[in-house]
This record gives structure tokens, sequence and C-alpha cells, in this order.
């Protein structure tokens, strides 16, 4: 006897998508994360990836990553608090929280798994989470994993986060002020400074997530908080291991305490399997790089500026991005798809990105550029970008020379 399939709906949800035009398969990436990379059969130029300083492939990381797993094995057995605290795994916590000049540092599986996790341990259902509009999606759901009350304001709207701060002065309950460092879909730079002096004034905690920005500003990439001078001001940092590192994780900063205080009531941290040591290693390598190699991240700026360029010469916009993060604004979520995926076929890979990652009516291309993309293959990917909008009529960009 037959019976009705209970997850019926779902397959009428993917059939909306496809006549929205918003539905995307999985590409398969066929060799290393490269400039050029080979996804689904073709050669492309990868404009898609998060390696920004081309260090996932490098050889520096692998051969650590191969040593550590010679030495110690595929993975660690158990979570943290078992028996999965290899010596690894404190090295690169104190190698971290050198870079960043803190007390401490915890390293957890991902990113996601940092915001969300530090963001519900250290808040009750009594407490107040003020937040940019356009936070990060680990963030939002650690603050709803909080069950803190929420007060949202407008992107990068100093006078509105004062205004929500301002309504909870007398309020006993602990307060945490939350924003990106640099805000991953529209590439801007949060206003830190502005806000760094907002939490001061109100005694509220500042959290920052600089997962787009490790590795990318700053000196030798240690992020908005050196960037703009705030040391020492700042109570939890937040970046990724997984972007401008080239392996995997997510870590947490700040002071001694507050990170014991994660080693007992950050769910992701205990209940998670800690990294294989080819992980830690691996990172180590690329702190190695960060501080012996300031030339990578001045390629990837210069590399920013040409490509970005370039794209405006021809008509395209890019939006308010301050970072390689490089969206060209399209506005028709199933027209950001079809431009995706006709550069696809001309020899781009970037990435389409729609409702509801972003507002209605400010779907986009998003490309990234990385320190080792040439020159010649940054301007053969904005020429192909310009003339495959051109050709769709989403802009009228200059007519090639």
């Amino acid at each position: 006897m037959s019976r009705n399939n209970p997850l019926g709906y779902l397959t009428a949800q993917i059939d909306q998508w496809r006549a929205a035009g918003s539905y995307f398969r999985l590409r398969e990436l066929q060799t290393a994360c490269e400039p050029v990379s080979r996804i689904d059969g073709r050669e492309v130029i990868n404009l898609a990836s998060n390696n920004y300083l081309g260090l996932a492939n490098h050889p520096n990381l692998v051969k650590a990553a191969v040593e550590a797993t010679e030495k110690y094995g595929a993975g660690s057995g158990a979570v943290r608090t078992i028996s999965g605290t290899m010596s690894l795994h404190l090295e690169l916590e104190r190698r971290i929280a050198a870079f960043k000049n803190v007390e401490a540092c915890v390293v957890f599986q991902s990113g996601f798994a940092a915001n969300a996790g530090t963001v519900s341990a250290i808040l009750t259902p009594d407490d107040h989470i003020i937040s940019d509009a356009l936070n990060h999606a680990s963030i939002i759901d650690g603050c709803r994993l909080s069950k803190a009350k929420i007060h949202v304001f407008s992107h990068k709207d100093i006078g509105g986060a004062e205004e929500k701060l301002y309504a909870l002065r007398d309020r006993p309950e602990k307060k945490l002020l939350i924003t990106d460092g640099v805000f991953s879909m529209d590439g801007d730079i949060g206003p830190l400074p502005a806000l760094v002096a907002l939490a001061e004034k109100y005694g509220a905690i500042m959290m920052i997530d600089d997962a787009h920005s490790s590795g990318v500003l700053g000196r030798n990439g240690r992020g908005t908080v050196d960037h703009f001078g705030l040391h020492g001001r700042v109570d939890i940092q937040v970046g990724t291991l997984s972007k401008a590192v080239g392996v995997l994780g997510g870590y947490v900063c700040g002071t001694r305490d507050f990170i014991d205080f994660l080693y007992h009531r950050a769910r992701p941290f205990l209940f998670s399997t800690s990294h294989p040591p080819a992980v830690p290693a691996s990172c180590l390598a690329a702190f190695d790089i960060l501080e012996n190699e300031p030339d990578r991240v001045e390629r990837l700026w210069s590399n920013t500026r040409r490509f970005q360029s370039g794209l405006r010469a021809s008509g395209l916009s890019t939006g308010d991005t301050e970072t390689p993060i490089t969206p060209v604004m399209v506005g028709d979520t199933a027209a950001a798809f079809e431009y995706s995926r006709r550069l696809f076929e001309a020899g781009v890979y970037a990435t389409g990105i729609g409702y509801p990652t972003v507002p209605q009516g400010k779907a986009r291309v998003r490309a990234i550029v990385t320190s080792e993309h040439t020159p010649q293959q940054l301007d053969r990917a904005a020429e192909l970008m310009a003339d495959v909008a051109g050709r769709m009529g989403i802009c009228h960009p200059m007519p090639s020379q």
C-alpha cells in the first residue's frame, strides 16, 4: 500500500523556485581552488571563492597538513572538552591571539558556529541585542538562539543604533551591539569607530564579525579592529580560517575569562568533534605567510582596484563596495541567476545572489578578487562581464576597443 509523501510540499517549493528563476544546482569544482579552475568540466576564471590570498592550495599549507596527518592521524577522536584538544589546537589559538593583539582565542569548527555559539552563550532571554540589518545569517541565528530581545537598526545607521541604545539606557539587562566588519553581500565596511564609541557611551558589549576582513584589512590582514586602530576597545572579535587563511574554521577573540566561559557554555564547541590535525597545522602555516608576505595583501588590493575600475568604466554598477567583494548590481533575481549562468558559459564563474539572501530588487552577481589573479585574467573577466551584461540589457556598457 502506497502512502502520500509527507515531504511533498518541498517539491512544490522547489517548483516555485524554478518558475521564479531562482533555483540553482551545485557546481562541481574539479581542481584546486585557483584563479582559473575546472568547474563542471569547463575551464573558467574563478571569481566565486573566498580564497582572497590564494592560500587554499599553497604548498606550505599542503605540506603542513600532510606532515600533521602522518604524525597525529586523520582525526582527533573527540570533542575539545574530552580528549580532542591537541597541542596543535592550542598552538593555533595562541598564535591567533598574538596576531590579533588580545588575551585569548578559541577556535570553532566554522565561522557560522563561532558566531551562533558565542551570541547564544553569553546572553539570556532578558538581555538585548542591537544588530545591523544586514548582519550575516550566523549572527542572526545566534541572536535568535539566545532568545534575547533583538533591536535591528538600518544598515550602517549610527543614529538608528544610538536611538535603540538610548531607549535601553536605564535597563539593567546586558546589551550587545553587533556588526559585521565587512558585509559579505555588498563589500562595504562597517562604521566601527562610531559604533565602538556608542558601545562605550551606553555600556554595551561590542562584538565584530571580521570574517571578510581577516587577511584583507589591517596590518598583514589583522582585520577591521587594526584597520581602525580600535585595539582594546572591542570586547569580542570573530574571524574565520575558511576564507583568506584558506583552510577551515572560525575563531573568537577576547579576554581570558571570556574565552574560558565559551569553553564551558558555547554549544558548538562543547558538542562537536575538534578539527583534524591537518586543519590547525595548515592554519599555522597560513599565519606564517600572513606575517611574512605582506605583498600578498598589497597585490589583493591592487587587483581589486584594477578589476572594479574596469567594470565601472564599462557602465556596470558595483554598488557600495569598499573591498575585494564586488557585486554587479542587477535588480531582478531571475535576471541575476541568468546573468551568472551566461557568464559561466562565457568563461567566468561569479555567483548569482537574490532574495532572500539580499532584499527584493537588489539581486546581483557577486565576484571576489584574489591576490593570485593575473591582470590579464581580471581584464578578460571584466570584459566578458560587460559584454554579457550589455547583451542582456542589464546595462549599457561602453563599446570594447
